[in-house]
């Protein structure tokens, strides 16, 4: 059972929560929150990166392009990517109920924001190592680095930046996405802001909510620009010159 639903049972309908009860309701279903999108964007990371590298190079100009693999991928991820959340994670309640054993929770939350979340992400990566000049990669190829070198050293190092900012965006996208699961009983802000501030009309608590996920979007959002600028730099010293003795350590690395 979430914080806010054991804090729900032990309240009549019709009356309000106390002011002084609020955080105690409002701090572990930000625990909660923070919870689902923190699982949900590792797994996000960890899928998205090598599928939008793989997207990229299957194109024509890629690494190893393959215009019907390429299509097929690319399609799949659209399919995500078109699919309002709400919809989608009504639509894959079977498979949700088979990975997890419920549909309700944080477990079953995770598992439609996983996917949403790929699909996203994916799309960021494939866009951000478009932006990554392709004369970087033919000369790593060239001073004999292998495939994932180049992918490694060559592609997904220059677009570091790009990649950083896009994940903010995701991140952000998963806290929103965990409030609408807050709806099928996933626990966090979302369900104390449906459950408290809105069928009971409890306005202290609907605003408590508000604040909380403004200040941590703002949070993400600060960090992430942080982030980018920090990594900037040292992707523009790299793009400074493609010449062959610049990416001849790619082979050694």
């Amino acid at each position: 059972m979430s914080a806010g639903a054991a804090v729900l049972s032990s309240i009549r309908p019709g009356v309000k929560l106390p002011l002084d009860e609020i955080p105690g309701l409002v701090i572990p279903a930000l625990g909660e929150t923070l919870t689902m999108v923190g699982i949900t964007m590792v797994l996000v990371l960890i899928a998205g990166v090598p599928l939008g590298a793989l997207i990229h190079n299957l194109a024509p100009g890629g690494l190893f392009p393959n215009r019907g693999a390429h299509t097929v991928l690319s399609w799949t991820i659209s399919v995500g990517r078109s699919l309002p959340f709400l919809i989608l994670m009504a639509a894959i309640i079977p498979f949700t109920r088979l990975i997890t054993g419920t549909n309700i929770g944080i477990p079953a939350a995770i598992v439609p924001m996983t996917i949403a979340g790929i699909a996203f992400f994916t799309r960021i990566v494939e866009n951000s190592l478009r932006g990554v000049p392709r004369e970087y990669a033919r000369v790593a190829t060239a001073s004999g680095a292998s495939v994932l070198q180049v992918i490694r050293k060559a592609q997904l190092a220059e677009a570091v930046p790009s990649i950083i900012g896009g994940l903010t965006i995701n991140t952000i996208a998963m806290i929103e996405y965990s409030a609408i699961a807050g709806t099928i009983g996933a626990g966090g802000i979302g369900y104390v802001a449906v459950t408290f501030g809105y069928q009971r009309f409890d306005h202290a608590v609907m605003i408590a909510t508000i604040v909380i996920l403004v200040i941590t979007v703002a949070a993400v959002q600060l960090t992430g620009d942080a982030l980018v600028r920090l990594t900037t730099p040292a992707a523009h010293a790299r793009r400074g010159s493609s010449r062959r003795e610049d990416v001849a350590p790619l082979v050694d690395a």
